[in-house]
């Protein structure tokens, strides 16, 4: 079936159905990485400061970094 007299083509469709759904769950990844930087216990108030600033601006790259080198660091409340 051609889509075109509705108005997705085919690299439309694709998008929709692929990369836009990645996209959010990438964001959504990042949200969570960078909340749970700021309310990690383990980390003095510097480090968070250091990985919300490398969360901000390399977005998914930092976040991947924190996930797996910051985020093993949380300990219990005391």
């Amino acid at each position: 079936m051609h889509l075109a007299f509705i108005g997705f083509g085919i690299g439309e469709l694709l998008f929709f159905l692929v990369a836009a759904p990645l996209c959010l769950l990438t964001f959504a990844f990042w949200v969570w990485m960078l909340v749970h930087a700021i309310t990690n216990n383990g980390l003095s108030d510097i480090e968070k400061l250091i990985w919300v600033i490398v969360m901000i601006f390399t977005h998914f790259i930092g976040a991947l970094i924190y996930f797996f080198v910051g985020r093993p660091k949380r300990r219990a409340v005391s």
